[in-house]
């Protein structure tokens, strides 16, 4: 998962620089938006509740968030939009698999822009199917501050969790990275934190089955540069990719 694990982290640099001109708080507040449909209260909506963690972390205000949820749960007379989610698959410069998920309320727009996002930068739009096999999504609990090994493998045991990692942010911080089956999350998330564990996220993640290895620096500019023009656009919520990068050229992402 190590090309996976450097990915995750710049797209988190990536999203401090976003917030900065609001694009997180447009790609949260739609998470929130379609959660609350399913209940409007984070107590008993685990979805919710962790989508409302994720918008309070990126620095959104209380009245933003309880607006998303109204507009979710139907009770915001003044929006009208309808959001769907739809998945896009397709290949990169190398050969490289991209699954990309999306909330929208316009699915012409958005896939116009996805196809011009692959056209403009060495990529392929494809069929539905096309990649997706190539990926398993998991449940992954993010966690930080002071983690005993021994501790944090006998919770995650108990919690049935699959595997964990430790991750290096870009900050220089370390972290640790649960892994999880889909269905499990919740126990698992609710497992760490009685444990008085610190968690940061919870979430849902595609993780790539096989890899393709990208050596060539052009090649690189190019993939990077389409992983960015995708995460960059408001409608798409993730961008999942399945190759392996030197340190080196990972960081031409950082801009």
């Amino acid at each position: 998962m190590a090309g996976h694990s450097k990915w995750a982290n710049i797209k988190r640099q990536k999203a401090r620089v976003d917030a900065k001109r609001g694009q997180v708080f447009t790609k949260v507040s739609r998470e929130i938006i379609v959660a609350a449909r399913s209940g409007a209260d984070p107590a008993g909506n685990f979805q919710l509740r962790t989508a409302i963690e994720k918008a309070k972390a990126a620095g959104i205000p209380n009245d933003n968030i309880d607006r998303a949820i109204a507009k979710g749960a139907g009770t915001w007379e003044a929006d009208n939009n309808q959001y769907e989610f739809i998945r896009y698959e397709g290949y990169g410069p190398s050969g490289v698999a991209i699954l990309i998920e999306a909330l929208t309320d316009n699915r012409n727009r958005t896939a116009a822009d996805v196809r011009e996002a692959f056209n403009k930068n060495g990529g392929n739009l494809g069929e539905t199917g096309c990649v997706s096999w190539m990926f398993t999504q998991n449940g992954v609990v993010r966690l930080t501050g002071k983690v005993d090994e021994d501790e944090l493998l006998e919770i995650s045991i108990e919690a049935g969790a699959q595997t964990y990692e430790w991750v290096d942010d870009l900050d220089d911080e370390a972290t640790v990275e649960v892994f999880t089956e889909t269905g499990n999350l919740q126990n698992l998330t609710q497992t760490l934190q009685e444990a008085k564990l610190e968690v940061i996220t919870s979430e849902l993640r595609w993780i790539p089955n096989m890899t393709v290895d990208v050596k060539e620096e052009d090649l690189a500019r190019s993939l990077l540069k389409l992983l960015d023009t995708l995460e960059d656009l408001d409608d798409i919520q993730t961008v999942t990719p399945n190759f392996e990068m030197s340190d080196r050229l990972m960081s031409l992402s950082v801009v």
